[in-house]
């Protein structure tokens, strides 16, 4: 039976999940990429660290190393909760390192670097063509992601970079960690209090590149909530006559196939069996 329109398929030759453990393992690739950058930013702390000298700048790394341990705790714990054997996923696949990764020690964070293999397993497993095709689908999700990437580094080398320039300026009111990251979080957020300001030239260039930035993610974030919430309620009442009856079997039509492409995905990331897939499919296009 040829496959229906819509609904996700496999290329000849292209790679697919290579065992049912990567399958149900395997978030949405977004997602595992967002994880593993997350990891090597917090690696490329630990190197921030040993390279900088200035205690201001330390309280910074460790303040963002404390948000992403955070983070990695909480992706532990969804993992942990979806794993189809949690004994098998914490002592086999690591999940052990996992947890002790995501602590605030120093001593633990190298252990982020089974994060890393982790996803680089997962995603070779799953096949460069078909991640390309998630991301696809998932194009508002993967870009939120991305933001959300984007914001924490902007938050963490933001607050750097502005404690290194405004430190040749005697006048200057960012001194400490709490300043820096207070100035940057009120300014990306473009609220903007004014009770923290760069006073030199090159830090209110940055102070500025921070506010761009800070607009254009917001802003894209506003517009993914907004579709978020709107899409799903939106309907338009079918015209009369012909026009209305043609209006109404295409929007079944696109109903089904968005139905057929969500028990693809279900398929292909082995929450469904490939025979639950096919009654489920039967069920939808009875419908």
């Amino acid at each position: 039976m040829a496959p229906e329109e819509g609904a996700p398929v496999h290329e000849v030759g292209a790679s697919r999940p290579s065992a049912p453990d990567d399958q149900h393992e395997l978030r949405n690739p977004g997602y595992e990429i967002f994880i593993a950058a997350l990891s090597i930013l917090s690696i490329a702390n630990i190197v921030l660290a040993l390279v900088f000298t200035d205690p201001a700048l330390d309280s910074v790394l460790n303040a963002m190393n404390a948000v992403l341990s955070v983070i990695l705790f909480l992706d532990f714990l969804v993992r942990l909760r979806t794993a189809t054997s949690r004994s098998e996923y914490f002592f086999r696949h690591f999940g052990w390192a996992d947890l002790l990764a995501s602590l605030p020690l120093p001593q633990f964070k190298v252990l982020r670097l089974f994060r890393l293999a982790r996803v680089y397993r997962l995603l070779r497993a799953y096949g460069v063509r078909n991640i390309g095709r998630s991301l696809l689908r998932e194009r508002a999700g993967s870009a939120l992601l991305s933001l959300l990437f984007i914001a924490i580094l902007v938050l963490e080398f933001g607050s750097l970079w502005m404690l290194r320039l405004e430190a040749t300026s005697a006048d200057r009111n960012i001194t400490t960690a709490s300043d820096a990251i207070w100035y940057v979080i009120v300014t990306i957020s473009t609220v903007g209090y004014g009770d923290q300001y760069p006073v030199t030239t090159a830090g209110r260039v940055l102070g500025t590149v921070i506010i761009v930035l800070g607009v254009a993610i917001f802003g894209t974030l506003t517009g993914y909530l907004a579709n978020l919430f709107l899409s799903p309620t939106t309907s338009h009442p079918p015209a009369e006559g012909d026009g209305g009856s043609s209006s109404a079997a295409h929007a079944a039509r696109d109903q089904r196939l968005t139905q057929l492409a969500r028990a693809g995905e279900l398929r292909d990331s082995g929450v469904i069996s490939q025979a639950e897939f096919e009654d489920l499919k039967a069920e939808i296009l009875a419908g």
